[in-house]
């Protein structure tokens, strides 16, 4: 049962001394141990310094006589994304060139649960520079889906969504600027949270935001149950937590759930919207009131949040500046062909490589950029009509359910749903919503207003409680599971622990 509960439960089980924050911390170190090995999915460990920080915990617990006094995440495991610096830890972000690049403080998300109690096991994979929506680099390797390893586990924070959905933590962090948190939850069947704009401080996370960009990046949690979300969020906003408003108070009934018409953006596939419609379903009866929208302008979303992008962006914070030092189409051009016609390995991705050369794209036609800013902007307040105070949209995270590994570099721009909600900086929760006839999650992306998180958050609650939220992906990993438990296919494991999480070496890209 450790491996199945929230957060919130494990917290007050070991301030109640039901259990021990180094039982809790113990068997989730042995899950990793057993699973991470097939899942690539955290990529450095500090079992014994979570161990020893457990101890800690217990003791702190055992001396006191106000159990409400103390941190609400006490003695709870979780695992950070790389892309957060973390005290002595790699911040490698799938970089070559930052192999060697090792946290000299805590960032201010990692702070923030450190602070209130929260024991990190480590930190976890993401593609190169954090910039794709599949988990491989040249350092690490490739990251693989939890309920199926021939699939991808998403990106950025692919790590923390494999393992989050594989029970190997109760709770990751990740970051997200166009879907990377949203989009490896949706994938591996649990949580996850973008929140709104500057609610959450990105001080010390690489790649950094600047500007205008500093609105579509956001911290956020990824976790196997949705009562833990607005905690968590609460955490990392810190100073900023009043503007999050409860998400006790929010109504389900007085709620208007929105659609767009389906003949606009990215044809989903059936599995997805069958996933929007059942959740559609489940909050009209518990009362929400049903409302369709045409909205012609998300056709164009792709273009619009790449030339609002680009617009908000200067040369030397570029994706391009990042890889090679300086912003010019010339790098990626040279590298793509010497790949192609010397065969040479490049220490760059494929996808990124394809990455920068669309970060010019907007650039090559500033006139063409203008006009999608300028339908951005009109978009924006088309949904900040629509939305108002009282309004949640439900859409799909992403066409389909887990693509094969490989697959999204022909399916360049299929993050657009995700990517908008950041353009239009706007908070959204994913959702998962079961699994398909294959045993692979399905799920959805509740949109609200901006600084209306609440909303959002209290759907995926509502929408947990009528269709089960996370289904873990094994049979035989744990001795006791509830009777209610679906249990998709198991992931198949190895049999015994290693010893070791991590070995640094050439990355396999299986």
């Amino acid at each position: 049962m450790l491996l199945t509960q929230s957060a919130l439960s494990l917290a007050a089980d070991i301030k109640a001394k039901k259990i021990s924050s180094r039982a809790v911390v113990e068997a989730h170190i042995a899950q990793i141990k057993c699973v991470n090995p097939r899942l690539n999915a955290v990529v450095f460990d500090r079992f014994a310094e979570a161990l020893r920080e457990a101890d800690a915990a217990d003791a702190l617990i055992a001396s006191t006589t106000d159990p409400e006094s103390l941190p609400p995440l006490l003695g709870v495991p979780c695992t950070i994304k790389d892309t957060f610096e973390f005290t002595g830890m790699p911040q490698v972000v799938g970089m070559v060139s930052r192999r060697d690049v090792y946290g000299q403080k805590d960032s201010y998300a990692v702070a923030a649960l450190r602070n209130a109690g929260a024991i990190p096991l480590g930190v976890t994979n993401t593609p190169e520079l954090a910039m794709w929506y599949e988990t491989y680099n040249r350092v690490y390797g490739r990251s693989k889906n939890a309920y199926d390893r021939g699939r991808i586990t998403g990106g950025s924070s692919g790590g923390e969504g494999a393992i989050v959905g594989a029970g190997g933590t109760p709770f990751g962090l990740g970051s997200d600027v166009a879907g990377s948190i949203r989009m490896p939850a949706f994938f591996n069947g649990v949580f996850g949270h973008k929140a709104s704009p500057m609610l959450i401080n990105n001080d010390g996370h690489f790649p950094s935001a600047h500007g205008q960009t500093l609105n579509y990046l956001s911290a956020g949690p990824l976790c196997r149950r949705a009562e833990d979300l607005e905690l968590l969020v609460r955490i990392l906003a810190g100073e900023n937590s009043p503007k999050l408003k409860s998400v006790k108070d929010v109504d389900i009934s007085k709620l208007r759930v929105i659609t767009i018409s389906p003949e606009r953006g990215p044809k989903a596939t059936f599995d997805i919207l069958d996933a929007q419609q059942k959740a559609v379903d489940a909050l009209v009866k518990q009362g929400a009131t049903h409302v369709t929208v045409d909205l012609p302008l998300i056709d164009d979303a792709f273009m619009i949040w790449s030339s609002l992008l680009a617009d908000s962006s200067s040369p030397e914070h570029s994706f391009t500046a990042m890889m090679f030092g300086e912003y010019h189409i010339k790098h990626p051009l040279k590298a793509l062909a010497t790949m192609a016609v010397k065969g040479k390995k490049s220490p760059h991705t494929l996808p990124l490589l394809v990455l920068t050369l669309l970060e010019q794209f907007p650039n090559l036609a500033t006139g063409q950029r203008q006009r999608f800013v300028d339908l951005g902007h009109q978009l924006k307040q088309q949904l900040n009509t629509i939305l108002g105070d009282d309004g949640v949209l439900v859409m799909p995270t992403f066409p389909e359910v887990a693509p094969r590994h490989g697959m999204p570099i022909f399916k360049p721009f299929d993050f657009v749903d995700c990517a908008i909600v950041n353009a239009m900086e706007l908070p959204s929760t994913a959702v998962p919503m079961g699994l398909n006839a294959g045993g692979i999650p399905t799920g959805i992306q509740v949109v609200s207003n901006q600084n209306n998180d609440h909303l959002s958050i209290a759907c995926a609650v509502a929408l947990e409680q009528a269709t089960g939220g996370w289904i873990p992906p094994w049979r035989s990993w744990l001795a006791e599971l509830p009777e209610t438990t679906v249990i998709a296919q198991p992931v198949q494991v190895p049999t015994k622990a290693v010893k070791k999480t991590v070995t640094r070496k050439k990355a396999k890209l299986d």
